[in-house]
């Protein structure tokens, strides 16, 4: 049996009562809450700033993980840290070498995170998985939730693990988009250990607290 980690994304979450809904996916198990900040350059869409998090820091105990969609991401580090929040996750694309921004979150003390686009090889990240925490697998093209699963990806998550365990079997493998219960079991088996689910856990029939605790059993 693997432990995965669930990490409700807020991008689906009814922003009039977040709070709310942030203590339901806690009250469901979940283990980190994944923020989705968006410039309108890297990705099209525009989305939440550091106040958000700020917002959200005396809500939760659990862990505020900032996924930075954006073109410049080293100009956001420090107001999304002074925010609260614990770690980062920034582009490949975007990052010519992730080495300095790499070093700059370390400094501040926080956890760092490198990211790929689904047309972006996994192995780009092979000289930097001994130098992060989390090696985020893009499941969908970023920058709209609600996508539907690329068919492809549980191919890529496998490659990826298959490095991580060569290099840094510490690193945390992380699957974002179109993930529910059966996309999320496939992403398991193929090696992902964190799975961010947006529409699955906040428009879920059956309320986040069960949608939370459905795709913790992806692992089982």
């Amino acid at each position: 049996m693997v432990t995965i980690h669930i990490a409700p994304s807020i991008l689906s979450a009814d922003f009039a009562r977040l709070g709310d809904q942030v203590r339901e996916t806690e009250a469901g198990g979940a283990n980190r809450i994944h923020i989705d900040v968006m410039d309108g350059h890297f990705v099209p869409n525009l989305s939440m700033g550091p106040e958000i998090v700020r917002s959200l820091r005396p809500i939760t105990k659990l862990p505020l993980e900032v996924h930075l969609m954006v073109q410049d991401p080293g100009k956001f580090v420090e107001s999304f840290v002074r925010a609260g929040a614990d770690r980062l996750i920034v582009h490949h694309e975007v990052l010519p070498d992730p080495r300095p921004l790499i070093r700059l979150v370390r400094g501040l003390g926080k956890s760092i995170g490198l990211a790929v686009n689904p047309d972006t090889n996994v192995a780009v990240l092979e000289p930097y998985l001994k130098e992060i925490d989390l090696a985020l697998c893009m499941t969908v093209h970023p920058g709209f939730s609600g996508q539907k699963f690329i068919a492809n990806s549980p191919e890529r998550v496998k490659t990826l693990r298959g490095l991580i365990e060569k290099h840094n079997p510490k690193c945390e493998l992380e699957v974002d988009g179109g993930i529910n219960q059966e996309t999320g079991a496939l992403c398991v088996t193929a090696g992902a250990n964190v799975l961010v689910a947006a529409s699955a856990v906040f428009n879920a029939p059956e309320g986040a607290v069960a949608a939370v605790q459905a795709l913790s059993r992806c692992g089982s």
